[in-house]
């Protein structure tokens, strides 16, 4: 299977590169990812003004069109120098753009791709329970019931990223409570965020500080019957197609940030000077590198053909996983590896490589957890369910 980029696709990479350098440079995301209290407006602004938010949105809908394949592109070259500020751009573009464009009526379209295309409108993804974790459908406790013209909400959210800028919630609440199996009765709700009722609360956390991840309270929030996404009660079924989205997403995002980390490691080894000469001469930190530009081309491989079957429409679930699971733990052990190169530069908050390890080190436990994927491949290949 060929890999290799297609002409307009190498000259769009080429293009988003020369953009990330001059809008978009290390020093810059390393200032805005430190202010935890403030959200990266400035990156915003950048990718609205350049119509990035567009790719991957139909352009009858104000967008630029692109597979996932074009997408996977854009935010492996936003990722080398942004990092886990990349969101700023993926969560509207993929959980809002994704899940609108795969379920919204004509009109839902209307209302709500043609801003985002615009950069108009910001999108938070309010799934995970205080008490879930992983376990969605076994902690949902947020429930909605059906009242005149709408729904009433109660009920809170976990790690809702962005939840105090956005215009849009991306919800999920259990709207039928008789049900066979706890996958059922689930829907999936495009809530605007300023609703009366709605509190969003900052998390201080590790990494991605800028993004402001929130916990969210629902009290008897009102949402239009207008505002629901696709069929009520069958919102899981749904949501399954979008998940191998977000993992090749994250993969993309875990490669842009292994490509940063190389590119650093090696700046930093031909120009650090000890025992009389540049470090890169030591054999050891030859090595880190060497396992480094390693985890960089198995990340890509996986990446590509991961990515070339979910833009073929082919079934590829399991490697998604895969995927999602090779990257995160590539990514985490490359930033380390870096930050051993570097030594005390590289732990360092005048450097990125700590930014590298603090922004991915979560994307271990999320949006699923590797352990809980390694559950999922062992079964696969059928061994009993172990959870």
């Amino acid at each position: 299977m060929d890999f290799s980029l297609t002409e307009e696709q190498e000259a769009f990479r080429q293009m988003v590169r020369r953009w990330v350098d001059a809008e978009a440079p290390k020093d810059l995301m390393r200032r805005l990812e430190a202010d935890e209290e403030n959200y990266p407006f400035p990156l915003w602004d950048k990718l609205k003004e350049q119509g990035f938010f567009g790719i991957g949105i139909d352009e009858d809908y104000g967008g630029q069109g692109g597979d996932v394949m074009t997408q996977m592109i854009f935010a492996r070259e936003l990722a080398r120098t942004a990092g886990g500020l990349i969101w700023t751009w993926g969560v509207t573009s993929f959980a809002g753009a994704k899940s609108v464009g795969l379920y919204g009526t004509p009109e839902q379209k209307n209302r709500w791709l043609v801003p985002m295309a615009q950069g108009d409108l910001r999108v938070a993804i309010s799934v995970t329970e205080p008490d879930g974790g992983t376990d969605v459908l076994g902690a949902m406790k947020t429930h909605a019931v059906k009242v005149d013209g709408g729904w009433k909400v109660n009920g809170a959210k976990m790690w809702t990223t962005g939840a105090k800028v956005a215009d849009r919630l991306l919800l999920l609440a259990r709207t039928d409570k008789d049900v066979v199996k706890r996958h059922q009765g689930l829907t999936l709700f495009f809530a605007d965020a300023k609703s009366p009722g709605i509190t969003a609360t900052l998390l201080p956390k590790l990494g991605m500080r800028a993004m402001g991840s929130c916990s969210v309270t629902f009290d008897d929030v009102f949402i239009p019957d207008e505002d629901v996404l696709g069929t009520p009660g069958e919102a899981w079924y749904m949501m399954l197609p979008t998940l191998n989205n977000e993992r090749i997403m994250v993969g993309a995002q875990c490669l842009g940030a292994i490509d940063g980390v190389l590119e650093d490691a090696l700046t930093y080894m031909k120009q650090r000077k000890a025992f009389g000469d540049i470090i890169g001469r030591f054999q050891i930190l030859q090595h880190y590198i060497a396992d480094i530009a390693t985890m960089q081309k198995t990340t890509e491989l996986l990446l590509n053909y991961v990515a070339t079957m979910q833009a073929t429409s082919q079934t590829c679930g399991v490697e998604a996983n895969m995927l999602k699971m090779v990257a995160t733990e590539n990514a985490v052990k490359a930033a380390d590896l870096g930050i051993q190169i570097m030594g005390g530069m590289g732990y360092s908050a005048e450097t990125d490589m700590q930014r590298y390890w603090r922004d991915h080190r979560i994307l271990r436990m999320t949006p699923i957890s590797n352990e809980m994927v390694r559950n999922s491949i062992a079964e696969s290949l059928g061994l009993p369910r172990s959870y």
